[in-house]
């Protein structure tokens, strides 16, 4: 008797635990779940007239720059951080939101209030050469800030004089924390070696600039058919300047010095001044001729002089590149 008495009390001693595990698990499947916070990330292209035709970016800062939005939500408010990408060392880039208005209540009839809204969005930031990101806690919520906020975001350029109401100096434009539309407009690259003789043996480069610069044209469309020329230098000499053109093809027969092309430039596709620094230097321009224009049907030639030696349009052993544009 005393054996099976001694039996049950170790049975109910080794049950005790599982009844002790089985509440424990259920408490916690009682327990509430804290949803995770809502994130979302917009990106922009460009300026180059996806919201104004007209007001594409106009300007000399390189278009390979990028941006991004993320809105995080963050108790009752939202946290809005903006990313930059390929920035420009040293230089210092305003980001704003402007309230949407209508443009005949407005001192410049502006589409939005031309005094930044700072309770959402109104940093700057320095860039570095590369990526770059500021954040700051909006006076909104999540909800407002993705769903009903209406509201332009606006990165100004750092090289040029900070306007309100000037669109054309906006690198980027569009509606605040929305998905923006793809713009479908094109981009053609174009690549340049060193002038050793490409076009005509007789045209080899020759002079004491190293034989390492290389070229890049980069042609954007514009929504208004214009079209922006950028052209990059790389190993570049410092402290010397580049005069970059284009130049029409012709018939040597009809030019004064017997030159395949005229010799005056063509300021309507490609005339820049190009300090270099060096390293990598760059300048654009805008042309009235169409994307399609200068990538198919142009017919000139793209030359950059010696900055090393004096300036001649007649003798092509004095380009440091030298090939037909944008092809």
């Amino acid at each position: 008797m005393k054996i099976n008495t001694l039996k049950m009390s170790i049975a109910m001693l080794l049950l005790i635990p599982l009844g002790m595990s089985s509440c424990k698990k259920e408490d916690m499947d009682d327990a509430p779940v804290t949803p995770a916070a809502k994130s979302m990330t917009y990106n922009y292209e460009f300026n180059n007239g996806q919201v104004v035709s007209t007001a594409a970016y106009k300007g000399t800062h390189k278009d390979d720059l990028t941006a991004s939005i993320k809105v995080e939500e963050s108790g009752s408010k939202a946290k809005i951080t903006v990313t930059l990408n390929n920035t420009i060392n040293g230089e210092i880039y305003r980001i704003h939101s402007h309230n949407a208005a209508d443009p005949t209540t407005t001192p410049n009839m502006t589409p939005y209030n031309e005094t930044p809204n700072s309770d959402v969005f109104a940093q700057m930031v320095t860039g570095n050469g590369g990526t770059v990101s500021v954040s700051q806690t909006a006076n909104k919520s999540y909800a407002e800030i993705t769903g009903t906020y209406d509201a332009f975001f606006v990165v100004h350029d750092p090289l040029q004089a900070m306007s309100t109401t000037d669109i054309s100096t906006y690198l980027f434009v569009g509606k605040i924390a929305r998905t923006q539309a793809a713009s479908g407009l094109s981009r053609g690259t174009f690549n340049y070696a060193f002038n050793t003789g490409q076009v005509a043996p007789a045209f080899a480069y020759s002079g004491t600039h190293a034989n390492t610069l290389a070229g890049i044209i980069n042609v954007q469309e514009l929504a208004d058919g214009d079209s922006r020329v950028t052209v990059t230098l790389e190993n570049t000499v410092n402290s010397q300047t580049y005069m970059v053109h284009s130049h029409d093809k012709a018939d040597p027969t009809t030019t004064p010095n017997m030159t395949p092309y005229n010799e005056t430039p063509n300021s309507d596709v490609c005339t820049v001044m190009i300090p270099g620094n060096g390293a990598t230097a760059y300048s654009s321009q805008i042309s009235t001729k169409t994307y399609t224009d200068l990538t198919t049907t142009y017919d000139g030639f793209f030359v950059v002089h010696d900055p090393l030696q004096a300036m001649s349009t007649t003798d092509p052993t004095t380009y440091v590149l030298l090939g037909s544009f944008a092809r």
